[in-house]
């Protein structure tokens, strides 16, 4: 292949492609770039392997240390466990461009990005994302596309492409958008409680932007004389299906329509495809039908699945009803419980929406429980607010091995973590580093939204004060030729069998997190303004329920939540407090049993479950880094005795001194005949001389003075 460069100029910014100069023996190699961050990506088809009977794509994101100048920590000076960000990198990849593949494909498929250069205000999420359409369209790959996105900021009131690191934290959205041919294929956002307009605005005006990128990608294959590789799917034998469809389809019509609770109506689809497998055993070997069904061991599963997708969806489309009965925008029953578990766990609140249910279980934590993501290529320092979600396997009546969270998992959990944090309280007025645990109990649909629902609960319980309560829905779709239904509160079979999963979450101001997959190759923007209109009435009817069971958070903490008191100190005295090798800041702990995290500003935060052992540490802290003024009366210890006077420290890591003449109003031949190592005396500060050591003196101290010192000491 000829090697070429191509610069792409869209709403004042560059993308820069690379082709045929890179991985000659990949199946398509593209270096993208925008600014200094630089995206190598690759597609590779290799032959089937045996017994696959979907898609085997897999997509893969790396990112290298010296993307941004740096070696590795550690002994072995190398990369090591990939931090969350890079799994929910490679599920943004993966999330547009797999409907784009025909599902029929059986040959491995390999996507690889490597970010190769990073720059601090160049996010290379979306660039791996188009670098990977063009990668394919290389490679030869069967592909539906080309593909395209591109992150959409606000800021003020305008709307802008592919915004830098900062702008996207000082804006009200962070919005990625990717579009096909055919429409719009993914979206994934967090907003500030924007309204459902300026959502649909914004999702439109990113569109546009990515079809600009498609025509580009248009543009540069054809100038390689590459065309687009569409296969036919394998000629199907039909033999089969027909069997299938004359003898189940009045029986599963039936069940479909008999709104039957999913456990039973399941069972009763087993036991029909089970009949249709006997009768089918029963058969010559010989007979066309059987050989069909023995051919591959799962066509006949395959094959029922078909059939019962084809009748679900009719009866979606003709009639207007779904499978448990529901109309197209009517939500499942709902129910919250809060405070089940024992206040050692902080909070907790348990979700039903139909048969889904979610318990969230929410614990507070002191600011040194932060998560550190310093990793050199990101520009975030640490995360107060930690949402993890759990699927273990018999919250679908399942068994299997328990391992660690998987993509899915980490995706669900950033989702719901997303939706809540506009509404968490500023860290000034509620300095809690907060972790949810979400733990899905039953899933029939929808268990992302359930977190967001259960864990609002689980907050509000803990007596996190949040700005406002969130609550999310889940649409669907179905859409047959030019008929398009939208669906609200989807169950687990209109996701399995539909051709999209809408979350949307928010408060009643407006949307928090969104969060769209596709199975179909594009959609209009028409369908996606309706479903986000139609999840309101939804997201605030759940809302309702919710507040029907906690409408406030409670105004008192767990007892065995740590307390947390705050203070600022100058940040020229942080040093003293740490002391030494942290000698004061360890000695305080010890004294008195609290926590005490510094940040570099001053903020002082101290935390114990008693809050007189906080207050403790915080008198101490004050009285360390007070400004001292000649005149303050204090409660020192003599620490050390010299010929000339005596020291003391008044206060942890202060000390000056009482020299001979200002120990006593009488002259004192030795200093030993007045103070011994270790007495307590009452003190006046004298002065602070230019070298900033303290003078000290007994004389001239009024007793309501001296008896204030010993009470600021704790001795009366």
């Amino acid at each position: 292949m000829k090697e070429i460069e191509k610069s792409i100029s869209f709403d004042g910014r560059d993308i820069r492609l690379t082709i045929g100069l890179f991985a000659p023996q990949a199946g398509g190699a593209v270096l993208i770039q925008s600014g200094d961050t630089a995206v190598f990506v690759t597609a590779t088809r290799s032959q089937g392997r045996e017994g696959i009977d979907f898609l085997p794509l897999l997509v893969d994101y790396e990112e290298r240390l010296y993307a941004g100048g740096k070696i590795p920590g550690g002994f072995l000076r190398r990369e090591g466990r990939p931090p969350e960000k890079v799994t929910l990198t490679c599920r943004l990849i993966d999330r547009p461009l797999r409907p784009l593949i025909p599902q029929w494909i059986r040959d491995d498929i390999q996507i690889v990005a490597t970010t190769w250069s990073m720059d601090p205000q160049v996010p290379p999420d979306v660039l791996a994302v188009t670098g990977a359409s063009v990668a394919v369209q290389l490679a030869g790959i069967p592909f539906y596309g080309p593909m395209a996105a591109v992150r959409v900021g606000l800021v003020g009131d305008d709307f802008i492409i592919n915004p830098t690191y900062k702008e996207i934290t000082s804006g009200d959205l962070d919005l990625v958008v990717a579009g096909s041919p055919d429409g719009v294929i993914m979206v994934e956002a967090g907003a500030n409680q924007l309204p459902e307009q300026d959502i649909i605005e914004a999702i439109d005006f990113g569109y546009e932007a990515t079809c600009d990128l498609i025509q580009a990608q248009r543009e540069i294959m054809e100038e390689l004389g590459i065309e687009a590789v569409i296969e036919p799917p394998q000629e199907v034998d039909q033999t089969l299906e027909t069997f299938i469809q004359e003898r189940t389809t009045d029986d599963i019509k039936g069940i479909l329509s008999q709104y039957l609770d999913k456990n039973l109506r399941d069972t009763r689809l087993d036991e029909i495809k089970e009949a249709i497998q006997a009768q089918i055993a029963e058969m010559p070997e010989e007979e066309p039908v059987r050989v069909a069904a023995t051919a591959d061991g799962k066509a006949l599963g395959k094959v029922f699945k078909e059939v019962t997708k084809k009748l679900m969806r009719r009866q979606i489309v003709e009639d207007g009803v779904r499978v448990d009965g529901r109309k197209l925008d009517e939500v499942r029953p709902v129910s919250c419980r809060v405070g089940l578990l024992p206040q050692r766990v902080h909070g907790s609140a348990l979700f039903n929406r139909g048969l889904t249910q979610v318990l969230s279980l929410v614990t507070l934590g002191t600011p040194g429980d932060a998560q550190d993501l310093a990793d050199d290529l990101h520009p975030e320092d640490e995360k107060r607010y930690l949402h993890h979600y759990n699927f273990p396997p018999f919250s679908v009546g399942e068994t299997r091995p328990m391992r660690s969270p998987g993509r899915r998992e980490i995706g669900h959990g950033a989702l719901a973590e997303r939706a809540l944090l506009p509404v968490l309280p500023d860290y000034d007025k509620f300095p809690y580093v907060i972790r949810v645990v979400s733990e899905v109990l039953s899933s029939n649909g929808s268990t992302s939204m359930g977190s967001v629902c259960g864990s609002t609960l689980g907050l509000m319980d803990a007596g996190v004060p949040l700005k406002k309560p969130v609550s999310g829905a889940a649409m669907g779709l179905i859409k047959e030729g030019d008929e398009v239904r939208i669906l609200t509160d989807i169950q687990g079979i209109e996701d399995f069998l539909g051709d999209m999963d809408f979350k949307v979450a928010g408060t009643d101001v407006g949307i928090t997190a969104l969060q769209m997959d596709m199975k179909i190759s594009g959609l209009s923007m028409e369908t996606i303004a309706q479903a986000i209109q139609q999840a309101k009435p939804a997201r605030l009817h759940i809302l309702e329920k919710m507040l029907g069971t906690l409408d406030t958070p409670r105004e008192e903490l767990s007892p065995y939540a740590p307390r947390l008191l705050t203070i600022k100190i100058d940040p020229e005295f942080i040093g003293m407090v740490i002391g030494p090798g942290g000698k004061m800041i360890k000695s305080i702990t010890e004294e008195t049993g609290a926590k005490i995290d510094i940040q570099d500003d001053g903020t002082v935060t101290v935390s114990a479950i008693e809050s007189e052992k906080a207050q403790r540490a915080v008198t101490i802290i004050q009285n360390m880094t007070r400004k001292l003024s000649a005149g303050d009366v204090y409660l020192g210890t003599v620490t050390r005795i010299i010929p000339i006077g005596a020291f003391v420290e008044f206060l942890p890591g202060k000390e000056g001194m009482v020299h001979i003449s200002q120990i006593a109003d009488y002259r004192v031949g030795k200093v030993e005949d007045e103070l011994a190592v270790g007495d307590q005396v009452v003190i006046k500060v004298r002065d602070i001389d230019n070298k900033g050591r303290i003078n000290l003196t007994r004389l001239n101290i009024h007793p309501d003075e001296a008896q204030a010192a010993r009470e600021a000491a704790g001795l009366v």
